[in-house]
C-alpha cells in the first residue's frame, strides 16, 4: 500500500500543513507533524472531504520518491536497527513542533532594567533570596544576595518560574521604538536566510553558482557577489536568501555582537575529502550561534568520493546522519553536474517552514549589518539585511551607533530600487560614517531623533568596553569565588593533531565541582583572527603549542582583550590551568613581543655562518632581546639571541619599522626566506 507524508499531501491540495493536520484532527486521523505519513485511505479520505473528489493516484514525484526510497535506505544505512524507529525527519520535526509550542505559550511578562542582583530578582518572582541563592546552586550558578546576574541566568530562572522576561530599555529606545507604533501588525511566512560554511576547495562557491545558475568566479558583468555578497533563489515560487561573503569569521563577529542574522547554516564538506580544519571551526561556530546545521556533502561524482566516511567522521563532532538516529540532514550533491540540488533546496524550505519564519512588511524596517565598506566615490556603503518591515529611498536610520538618510538601494543585480521588503538584502547609501557587522538597523521618522539616539548609543557602547572584563587565568580564581565564571571555554591549537589530543585529554581531567573546563574549538596552526573572534564571543581564553598568533590575531586579542596563552611544554600548559583554577597561579614574568622582521635573503659567511638579511615589518627588533623563528606559524625555535645586529656595516643596537637589517644568531643559522624573526623580551609583573 502506497503512503504520502503530510506535507507533500498539503502540497498537492494547495494549503500549509498546519492548515491540514487541524482537519485530520477532526477526521480522527491521529498525526503527529507535518512529516507523519498516511495510507492511500486515509489520502482518499482527506481528499474526499475538502475537494468532493477520490484520490485516484499519487502525483509522479511521490510516487519516484516512495519507490526509490527503500533502495537508498538499503544502500545507505549501515546497519539494520534492532527495532523500527518512526521516520528521522519526523523526530527532528516533533523536537522543533515542541520548541516552537513552548515559546509560544503564553506567560506572564517580567520587565526588568539593566542588570538585576539575585535579590531584586528574588523580590520580582515571589519567591526569598535563600530560595532562589538555592535553585541558582541546583543550577551550578553560585551566587550572593546582590550579585547581578546574566541575562541567560535570569531568563532561564524566569522562565522556570512561569514568567516572560522583557528588558525595559533607556528612554531614548522607547522613544526610538515608540516611531514604529505597529507591533499589531499581521505577519506573514518570510523567506529562510542561509550562509553557506565549510572547507576551502569542498565547492562553496560551486555549489552557490549551481544553485543560482551562473559564475561568480567568472566576474561576469552585474556579478552578484561583487555587488551585495547576498542573493535570492525563487524554488517553487518561494525564496531563499544565500549570504555567500560572510564565512564563519565574519559569522562569529556578528554574533559577537549579539546579531542572529543566519536561520540556517549549511556545511558544505567534501566526499573525496572528508571533515577538515576548517570544517570543524564552521560546526563549532554554527553550534556557538544555535543555528540549524543542514550537510550538504559535494562531490559524490568523484571516482574516491565515500560518503559513509565522511557521515562517519560529522558523526564523532555531533552531527548525526537520521538514518543513524540522530537529527542531522544529510544531503549528497554534486555542484558540477548539479544532482541534488532540488532536494538541497527542498530541505532548506523545510527547515524553514518548521522554523516558523515570520515577518510583517507593514512594519518600519528593521535589520542588520551584513558588511560595511569605505568607498571613494560614494562614502560609506553598507550590504544590510532587511528582517522586518520595509525599508524606502528617503527614509531616515539609526544603524548601530550611527545616523543616516538612505539616498539610494541597490539589489542583489546591481539595480537600483525603492523599497525592500523582509528577507531582503540590499546595498544601501547616505550613512555618516561606517557601521560595524552586525550592527542593527531601524528606520526613524525624525533625522534629529536618529542623531540624538546615535550619540547615545556611542556613549553607552564606549561605556561598556571600558567595563568589559574577560577572563583571564590571572584573576580566574577570583572571578570563580565571586560566581562571575561556572565554566572555562579553552579554545586549543597546536603544531600536530596529536599534541592536541593529549593537551585536551589532560585538560578535561582538572574539571572541579566549581568550574567546568569546556574546550570549545581545537585546530592544528597558527592562531589565527577566526579563534581570537570566536574567543571574543564565547569568553574562552586561546592556548597555543609551538605555534603562534599572526600579527592580524595578536592586534585583535589586545584589541578585545582576549587571553592568549603560548606553550611549548605540555605540562607547563597544564600546571598553569590547574593553578588557575585552585588559586595558586602567581605569574612573576609576562612576555612582551618587541618586534618581528622578515627574512628576505640569506649570506653564508664560512666563519661566521648565515646572516638573515631581513626587513622589520612590525615594531622593533633589538640587540640584547630573546628572538625565535617562526615558519609558516610554526615555531621552529625558541629562545635564542641575537650575536650581531648591523645596518649596512654598522653595529646598531635597534632597527625600527619599515628598515632592512642583517641579523645573526648564536646558535642557528638554517634561515629560510619567508621566516620571521620575532623578538621579544621577558618583563616581571607586580604581585
Amino acid at each position: 500500500m502506497s503512503k504520502v507524508r503530510v506535507y507533500e499531501l498539503a502540497k498537492e491540495l494547495g494549503t500549509t500543513s498546519k492548515k491540514l493536520i487541524e482537519v485530520m484532527e477532526g477526521m480522527d486521523i491521529v498525526v503527529n507533524n507535518h512529516m507523519s505519513t498516511l495510507t492511500d485511505e486515509e489520502a482518499k479520505k482527506v481528499m474526499s472531504i475538502l475537494t468532493g473528489q477520490t484520490r485516484q493516484k499519487l502525483p509522479d514525484k511521490v510516487k519516484e520518491k516512495s519507490k526509490k526510497e527503500p533502495a537508498a535506505k538499503k544502500k545507505e544505512k549501515p546497519k539494520a536497527p534492532p527495532k523500527e524507529a518512526p521516520s528521522r525527519k519526523a523526530r527532528k520535526a516533533i523536537q522543533e513542533e515542541k520548541r516552537a509550542a513552548m515559546l509560544k505559550a503564553k506567560k506572564p511578562k517580567l520587565k526588568l532594567e539593566g542588570q538585576v542582583t539575585v535579590a531584586e530578582l528574588a523580590g520580582r518572582i515571589d519567591v526569598t533570596p535563600a530560595q532562589l541563592i538555592n535553585f541558582l546552586m541546583e543550577m551550578g550558578v553560585m551566587a550572593s544576595i546582590n550579585q547581578p546576574l546574566e541575562k541567560e541566568t535570569v531568563e532561564l530562572v524566569a522562565e522556570e518560574n512561569g514568567y516572560e522576561v522583557e528588558y525595559q530599555i533607556d528612554n531614548y529606545e522607547e522613544e526610538l521604538l515608540a516611531e514604529a507604533g505597529d507591533d499589531k501588525k499581521e505577519e506573514i511566512l518570510r523567506t529562510p536566510v542561509v550562509t553557506v560554511l565549510g572547507h576551502v576547495d569542498h565547492g562553496k562557491t560551486s555549489l552557490l553558482d549551481a544553485i543560482r545558475h551562473a559564475n561568480v568566479t567568472a566576474g561576469e558583468v552585474g556579478g552578484i557577489t561583487q555587488h551585495i555578497g547576498a542573493y535570492q533563489v525563487k524554488i517553487d515560487g518561494k525564496k531563499v536568501v544565500f549570504l555567500d561573503t560572510p564565512g564563519h569569521e565574519a559569522f562569529t563577529a556578528m554574533r559577537a555582537r549579539g546579531a542572529q542574522v543566519t536561520d540556517i547554516a549549511v556545511l558544505v564538506v567534501a566526499a573525496d575529502d572528508g571533515v577538515m580544519p576548517q570544517t570543524v571551526e564552521a560546526i563549532n561556530h554554527a553550534k556557538a550561534a544555535q543555528v540549524p546545521i543542514l550537510v550538504a556533502i559535494n562531490k559524490i561524482d568523484k571516482p574516491d568520493a565515500n560518503q559513509e566516511r565522511v557521515k562517519q567522521q560529522l558523526s564523532d563532532h555531533g552531527l548525526i546522519p537520521e538514518e543513524w538516529g540522530g537529527d542531522t540532514i544529510f544531503v549528497p550533491v554534486s555542484a558540477i553536474k548539479g544532482k541534488g540540488l532540488d532536494e538541497l533546496l527542498e530541505m532548506i524550505l523545510l527547515l524553514s517552514e518548521v522554523g516558523e519564519l515570520k515577518a510583517s512588511p507593514e512594519r518600519i524596517a528593521r535589520g542588520t549589518v551584513i558588511e560595511a565598506k569605505l568607498d571613494r566615490g560614494r562614502g560609506p556603503v553598507a550590504t544590510i539585511l532587511v528582517q522586518d518591515g520595509t525599508l524606502r529611498v528617503g527614509e531616515a536610520v539609526i544603524c548601530g551607533s550611527i545616523a543616516g538618510k538612505i539616498r539610494a538601494m541597490i539589489n542583489e543585480r546591481g539595480e537600483r530600487v525603492k523599497s525592500a521588503g523582509p528577507s531582503t538584502p540590499v546595498e544601501i547609501l547616505g550613512l555618516n560614517e561606517v557601521p560595524m557587522a552586525g550592527d542593527s538597523f531601524q528606520v526613524v521618522v525624525d533625522d534629529k531623533l536618529a542623531r540624538t539616539v546615535a550619540s547615545k548609543r556611542a556613549d553607552k557602547i564606549k561605556e561598556a568596553t571600558q567595563n568589559v572584563q574577560r577572563v583571564t587565568l590571572d584573576d580566574l580564581f577570583k572571578q570563580i569565588q565571586e560566581g562571575e565564571v561556572k565554566d572555562l571555554n579553552l579554545i586549543l591549537k597546536a603544531d600536530v593533531q596529536g599534541s592536541v589530543e593529549a593537551l585536551q585529554e589532560a585538560l578535561y581531567k582538572l574539571s572541579l565541582e566549581e568550574v567546568l573546563i569546556k574546550i570549545i574549538h581545537t585546530g592544528v596552526g597558527a592562531i589565527n583572527e577566526s579563534d581570537v573572534m570566536l574567543a571574543s564571543a564565547s569568553n574562552a581564553i586561546v592556548i597555543g603549542f609551538n605555534v603562534r598568533p599572526d600579527n592580524n590575531a595578536r592586534k585583535l586579542a589586545e584589541q578585545d582583550q582576549v587571553d592568549i596563552r603560548l606553550y611549548r611544554v605540555i605540562y607547563e600548559a597544564i600546571e598553569d590551568i590547574r593553578a588557575a583554577v585552585t588559586g595558586l597561579l602567581k605569574p612573576l614574568f609576562n612576555e612582551a613581543i618587541q618586534g618581528q622582521a622578515e627574512v628576505r635573503e640569506t649570506f653564508k659567511v664560512s666563519r661566521l655562518g648565515t646572516i638573515a638579511g631581513c626587513y622589520v615589518t612590525e615594531g622593533k627588533i633589538i640587540r640584547n632581546a630573546m628572538v625565535r623563528i617562526i615558519r609558516d606559524g610554526t615555531v621552529i625555535m625558541d629562545s635564542g639571541k641575537i650575536d650581531s645586529l648591523k645596518r649596512f656595516k654598522d653595529d646598531v643596537r635597534e632597527v625600527m619599522t619599515g628598515y632592512e637589517c642583517g641579523i645573526l644568531l648564536e646558535s642557528f643559522h638554517d634561515f629560510h626566506e619567508g621566516d620571521i624573526i620575532e623578538a621579544y623580551i621577558m618583563e616581571q609583573v607586580a604581585r
